[in-house]
C-alpha cells in the first residue's frame, strides 16, 4: 500500500512513515501526510510537538531518520540514505523572520530565485512584479525592505515564494510575529492568494485561529504524531481523541459512568443524560460538553455557577462551573450574568462527544 501511494503522483506532496530523532529523543514517530494539488494543510500543535521539523524536513533543511516523501511525484527522501537538497526541491518557503536581503530592492528580493534559474533579466522581472501585484505590493518595486512595514515585509516573503509558481509553498509560522489584528488579515490573504493560484501548501502554526482561516484540513500534532487531520469544522464537531478536544479547547470534559438504562451520569457535578443511553459501551466515560451544546435556558435541567462574565463587545462570554472538580463550561450570550449567581442551562445532547475508558 505504502508503494502504492508514493508510485501514483496523484499528490502535490505524499510522505510515508517519516520518522526523526535526535540521539535517544525521538521528535516524529511515522507521519503519514497526503496534500491533493491545490490543498492547502495546517500543521497545529504547541511547542515541542514536530510541526516545524516535520516542515523542514519536506524544505529540504533537515534530514529525515527514516520514511519516504515525494513532492509532486518527485522522490526527495527515501529512508535514511537519500535527502534531496532544497534547490532539487522546487519549492517556495515563507520564513517566521522573512529572510529578505536588506540591500536588495523589493524587486531583486522577489525575483532572486528567478535569478537563481538563470532567467533572463526581463523575464524574471516581469514575473516579479506580477507576484507583488498579487500581494498588493506593485507601488512598492523600488524600496528597500528597512522602510518597510512587518505586514508589508510579509507580503515581499510572499511574493518571493510564489514568483516561481511552485507545486508546494512551505510557511513556518510566518505571521507569529505580527500583532493579532494584522495576523488575521494576513492569514485570510494568504488562504485566498493560495485558491486564487491554485498553489498547494503546508502552513505551520501554534495559532488556532490561523489554522482555521486558510486551510482546507488542519492536522492536529502532539507529542510527534498527527493525533488527526480534518477539516476544521469535523475537528470541532468530531474530536477522535480527548487530547485533542482537550488542545483545541472546544469545551468540558466531565467524567462520569455510562449505563444502558440510565445513559450517562456524573454525580460530582449533578448531571444526569437519560439520552446518551445505548451510545457506547457500558463503563466509565468522558463527555465532551462543547460550547455550541450549551445556552442558558430557563427551563434548563442543569445547573451551573457563573464565575466570570467577559464582555466581548458583540456579545458576553460566560465562564460557568459545574463544582468544584469538574472542568469549567464557556457559554457566549446576549446578556450579562452576574458573578457567583447559579444559571440553568440546556444541553443538545446530539453535539456532545462520548469517549468511553
Amino acid at each position: 500500500m505504502m508503494t502504492d501511494v508514493l508510485t501514483a503522483g496523484s499528490f502535490a506532496m505524499s510522505a510515508s512513515r517519516i520518522a526523526k530523532s535526535f540521539g535517544d529523543t525521538r521528535v516524529l514517530r511515522n507521519i503519514d501526510l497526503q496534500l491533493a494539488p491545490g490543498e492547502v494543510v495546517a500543521l497545529l500543535g504547541p511547542s515541542g510537538c514536530g510541526k516545524t521539523t516535520l516542515l523542514r524536513i519536506a524544505a529540504g533543511l533537515l534530514s529525515a531518520s527514516s520514511g519516504l516523501m515525494q513532492i509532486a511525484g518527485k522522490r526527495v527522501v527515501d529512508g535514511s540514505a537519500f535527502n534531496a537538497p532544497p534547490e532539487a526541491r522546487g519549492i517556495g518557503m515563507v520564513f517566521q523572520d522573512y529572510a529578505i536581503w536588506p540591500h536588495l530592492s523589493v524587486l531583486d528580493n522577489v525575483a532572486f530565485p528567478l535569478r537563481m534559474r538563470k532567467q533572463r533579466r526581463g523575464e524574471r522581472d516581469a514575473r516579479a512584479r506580477r507576484a507583488l501585484d498579487r500581494v498588493g505590493l506593485g507601488h512598492l518595486t523600488d524600496r528597500f525592505p528597512g522602510t518597510l512595514s512587518g505586514g508589508q515585509q510579509q507580503r515581499v516573503a510572499l511574493a518571493r515564494a510564489i514568483v516561481a509558481e511552485p507545486p508546494l509553498v512551505l510557511f513556518d509560522e510566518p505571521l507569529s510575529n505580527l500583532d493579532r489584528e494584522l495576523r488575521e488579515g494576513l492569514a485570510l490573504e494568504i488562504g485566498t492568494l493560495l485558491r486564487e493560484l491554485g498553489l498547494s501548501a503546508i502552513y505551520v502554526t501554534h495559532d488556532q485561529a490561523e489554522a482555521f482561516t486558510l486551510a482546507d484540513r488542519v492536522a492536529v500534532m502532539l507529542d510527534g504524531e498527527i493525533a488527526q487531520i480534518a477539516a476544521p469544522e469535523a475537528l470541532f464537531s468530531a474530536p477522535e481523541h480527548v487530547e485533542v478536544a482537550r488542545f483545541l479547547n472546544i469545551g468540558a470534559l466531565v467524567d462520569g459512568k455510562l449505563c444502558a438504562s440510565s445513559g450517562f451520569t456524573c454525580t460530582r457535578a449533578r448531571l444526569t443524560l437519560p439520552s446518551l443511553a445505548g451510545m457506547a459501551p457500558e463503563g466509565p466515560a468522558r463527555i465532551l460538553i462543547p460550547r455550541t451544546a450549551i445556552r442558558p435556558d430557563p427551563q434548563g435541567a442543569l445547573m451551573a455557577q457563573v464565575l466570570r462574565c467577559q464582555f466581548q463587545g458583540d456579545r458576553y462570554l460566560l465562564h460557568l462551573g459545574l463544582d468544584d472538580e469538574t472542568a469549567s463550561l464557556v457559554c457566549p450570550t446576549d446578556r450579562p450574568a452576574a458573578v457567583n449567581s447559579q444559571i440553568p442551562l440546556a444541553i443538545d445532547t446530539h453535539r456532545l462527544r462520548i469517549f468511553p475508558h
